[in-house]
């Protein structure tokens, strides 16, 4: 069936005022699309206004993305169901190479609107000063790791950079700090899943300058971290010969339900489809981008439910 001429296909305005629909397309509730159209839309307009210009925005043939309002959906919705390109051009009236151009242009900018609206992660922490400006007030921090399947590589080599021996797949790794409040402070670049998790903690440095009064909530895929921070919390590990007596058992129970909140968090940024589903894309930058626009999201989300 042929659209009415003038009208869209999909009601997407409808989103703006159902929040159950809200979330379940885009991932986030009206009262926070709104916050986040402001500084997507000042985003936007800065990169109109590039050095050099001849023509004034807003020349030139008009696209179905007609809008500001219409592009953060279709970046959103892209995001948040992770469709391929072919669709997402039909859910929007486009080809797939303008799906697919609008894309990764539009991720930069969400990127840069989350950062005006104060929630993306940092990415490093140089010192103990920089690490209370992340985590105002914490006593206990929560670090884990999460990894998500790719497209399985052709090249043998490039296979077994990325093979997981944890999960018995191709996946790409990624580690997260969150506090209390299940808020993502720091965020690790992504990387092949073959990286194992301590070591992916120890390239960050991120330790050093981590005061010993603040407690580290960590899983038993961290082993050695008590030698570098001394306040570590981790589960005992048992073996074939040192089994777990009842009470060390209880323990475990005890600390995996404290540490269920970097679990939550884990579990926020994969609302989004393209957190959650196998990672399609060609460049390993865009894992990345998308993690770290994920994280703003959840953090948005966060803030807007307080």
């Amino acid at each position: 069936m042929k659209a009415i001429e003038g009208r869209e296909m999909i009601g997407w305005s409808r989103v703006y005022k159902d929040k159950r629909l809200s979330r379940a397309i885009l991932g986030l509730d009206p009262e926070s699309l709104n916050a986040l159209e402001k500084s997507f839309t000042e985003a936007y307009l800065a990169a109109l206004n590039y050095p050099g210009r001849q023509r004034p925005p807003g020349g030139g043939r008009k696209g179905h993305l007609h809008d500001i309002r219409s592009k953060l959906i279709f970046i959103l919705v892209y995001l948040k169901c992770y469709p391929t390109f072919d669709i997402q051009g039909l859910l929007f009236h486009l080809d797939r190479t303008r799906a697919c151009r609008w894309v990764h242009k539009l991720l930069p900018l969400l990127e840069k609107a989350l950062g005006h609206a104060c929630v993306l992660p940092a990415r490093q922490i140089r010192s103990v000063e920089e690490f209370f400006q992340i985590f105002p007030g914490a006593q206990d921090i929560f670090i884990d790791t999460t990894e998500r399947p790719r497209v399985k590589p052709k090249n043998p080599k490039h296979r077994r950079k990325t093979y997981s021996g944890k999960k018995k797949q191709t996946t790409r790794k990624l580690l997260v700090v969150t506090d209390e409040s299940k808020r993502i402070g720091f965020l690790a670049p992504s990387k092949n899943g073959r990286r194992h998790d301590k070591r992916l903690l120890d390239k960050t440095g991120i330790i050093r300058h981590i005061p010993k009064d603040i407690s580290i909530w960590v899983d038993t895929g961290f082993q050695g971290l008590k030698q570098q921070h001394s306040n570590t919390q981790m589960p005992m590990k048992s073996s074939k010969n040192k089994p777990l007596s009842p009470q060390q058992k209880e323990n475990n129970k005890v600390i995996s339900g404290i540490r269920v909140v970097v679990e939550h968090a884990i579990g926020g940024i994969k609302r989004l489809a393209c957190m959650s589903g196998i990672y399609r894309n060609r460049k390993a930058y865009t894992d990345d981008l998308f993690a770290v626009v994920s994280a703003g999201i959840w953090n948005l989300h966060l803030r807007s439910s307080a």
